[in-house]
């Protein structure tokens, strides 16, 4: 009986009711454990999860509460009184705290002296300011060019076809009526000379002519003579043949048809037999020693071509070159001889007329070609303007043919804007607004852009590696700022940037050179700068490499430079000796 009560008890354990042996506080103790403590052991699970949730939304600002609990109060008001926090792709942006990122480019923001922002405000005409250092530089193939006078010269390119040259153009008729007996000149393209026969025709009017010349000399009828002389003249006749019917004094009825210019028969009309009347045409002579090319200028070109918008144009004679493509390598000068004064409406061209020598009559009527018109500097009108405003030198210059330009890979073509790099300092840059003329070519083919405004003579400016350098200053202003010992983003707070100094350099120089043995040191040291990058200082890069040129040892500052030192063999040694030169001299 005590068993099965026994066993009862133990199956009820854990269920609804009490153990029955429990009494007193130990059976309210087991309905609080029951109740209470056995519901928070399953809560506890969800309230781990919720702690782990909220540290992970919260976490920014839990990590910012702890460094202002743990920030020195004598650091933080340091940083508050002296320095603020800017983003150096959108300089107006300034903040106090340097937590903060950049609202428009969500990028970390530098670390600068509070009013350093006024010693940067760039000058007036210099939109863009950036420095790189030497190994920067030679990545991006940067080279200098100095702002100088360059012959100059606006080539216009029109294209038109060879005609004949009107004023060397004639045409042979017959003056009297009759038969042509005889044709010397027979054949279509046959090459004649001035006063050489090409016909002769069977006329009674002439024979009656030349009679009445032999009566009136017969007479000595010295105003009919005259008269007749007159009237043969009018017929074609020669006064060496007049003189030779008065000598004869035989009347002569054939009228002997002459070529009165040199070229070629263009165009033959008769045949021999053939009657003709007066004024006939029997042939079409043409000279082929001077040729026309009658070609086509867009309207944008217009302006640079004479004031004259229509008729000879010779006193302002512009020399053109015209190539064709039967003779691709032989080039045929003129000159502009005549503007057109009305405009296609269709092409929008306008028609001009060249006047071309044409030795050996390689250029044929009908063929096309190829014009090149050559504009001095001062016909074009922006230039003239401006060397008025400036000094005499410039206007000396320029009747030489000479105006102040710059190459075209220098420039950087926004659309509204133009902008040439020049060099402030070694290694520093400044994006300068100019103002240009057309586009020009040198005398060695290389294209130019004349220099109206913001630029002066003797500027260096970057001929290569411009559009890196602008991008460089377009999408990463901050980072040329690097070799300055600009801060960045990244940067603990705690620490102060300072700029890079001369002693800086030199200390990074003479460990670099500690590295070579001691004849190359010596070497290096004698050298001091780079052949290739004349303001990168041997060792300012690391190491300097030796290479070999010409059987002598020469140092540059990094890998880059060396393949164009070995290119340039010449021009590498004569700098290192004027480097070492200047160095026994400094010593």
């Amino acid at each position: 009986m005590s068993e099965t009560k026994l066993e009862s008890s133990l199956i009820d354990e854990g269920g609804l009711h009490a153990p029955p042996h429990l009494k007193g506080w130990r059976k309210a103790w087991w309905w609080f454990d029951f109740i209470i403590l056995v519901k928070l052991a399953r809560l506890r699970f969800v309230a781990v999860l919720v702690a782990i949730g909220a540290g992970i939304t919260q976490w920014d600002m839990l990590v910012a509460h702890y460094e202002r609990w743990t920030r020195p109060m004598g650091e933080a008001a340091h940083v508050a009184g002296d320095v603020e926090w800017f983003c150096p792709m959108h300089p107006s942006v300034v903040r106090e705290n340097g937590k903060e990122k950049c609202p428009v480019c969500f990028m970390p923001l530098s670390k600068r002296k509070k009013g350093a922002a006024t010693d940067a405000v760039l000058p007036a005409g210099v939109v863009s300011r950036v420095q790189l250092s030497p190994y920067r530089i030679v990545l991006a193939g940067v080279q200098t060019w100095p702002v100088d006078f360059v012959p100059l010269t606006k080539q216009i390119t029109a294209v038109g076809y060879v005609d004949f040259n009107e004023r060397g153009f004639k045409s042979v008729s017959a003056r009297v009526k009759g038969r042509i007996d005889s044709l010397l000149a027979a054949e279509t393209g046959k090459l004649v000379k001035e006063g050489d026969e090409l016909a002769s025709i069977y006329s009674p009017e002439l024979n009656v002519s030349a009679q009445t010349l032999l009566d009136a000399s017969k007479r000595n009828n010295a105003e009919m003579l005259k008269s007749s002389r007159n009237r043969l003249h009018l017929l074609g006749v020669s006064d060496d043949q007049i003189d030779h019917i008065l000598k004869t004094g035989e009347a002569n009825s054939h009228l002997r048809i002459r070529s009165p210019i040199a070229g070629h028969i263009v165009k033959k009309y008769v045949r021999e037999g053939q009657y003709v009347d007066e004024g006939m045409p029997l042939y079409d002579v043409a000279d082929l020693e001077t040729v026309w090319v009658q070609a086509q200028v867009y309207e944008d070109d217009f302006r640079f071509l004479p004031a004259e918008q229509h008729g000879d144009v010779s006193s302002e004679r512009l020399p053109v070159t015209a190539i064709t493509r039967a003779f691709p390598d032989e080039p045929f000068h003129g000159f502009l001889s005549f503007i057109y004064p009305h405009v296609d409406q269709e092409s929008r061209t306008v028609t001009v007329r060249f006047e071309i020598a044409n030795p050996g009559h390689k250029l044929r009527p009908g063929t096309t070609a190829e014009v090149l018109i050559h504009v001095p500097p001062m016909r074009v009108a922006a230039i003239a303007r401006t060397v008025i405003q400036g000094d005499g030198e410039q206007a000396a210059r320029l009747q030489r043919g000479e105006v102040l330009a710059v190459p075209e890979g220098s420039v950087i073509d926004t659309g509204r804007q133009k902008i040439v790099y020049r060099q402030a300092l070694p290694g520093e840059f400044e994006g300068v607004l100019v103002q240009l003329g057309p586009r020009m070519l040198g005398s060695d083919g290389v294209t130019f852009y004349p220099v109206l405004s913001g630029l002066e003579l003797g500027e260096r400016i970057v001929t290569s590696g411009s559009f890196l350098i602008d991008a460089e200053t377009r999408l990463n202003p901050a980072a040329g700022s690097i070799y300055f010992g600009g801060s960045s983003g990244g940067a603990t707070p705690s620490k102060t940037v300072r700029p890079s100094t001369p002693e800086d350099m030199d200390a990074k120089i003479d460990l670099a050179l500690a590295k070579l043995s001691p004849q190359d040191r010596k070497l290096a040291a004698s050298q001091r700068f780079c052949p290739v990058l004349s303001d990168s200082r041997i060792g300012s890069m690391g190491v300097p490499i030796k290479i070999t040129v010409n059987n002598q040892s020469v140092f540059v500052c990094c890998n880059g430079c060396s393949k164009s030192a070995a290119k340039n063999a010449d021009a590498t040694l004569k700098k290192v000796a004027e480097f070492r030169a200047k160095g026994l001299k400094a010593k």
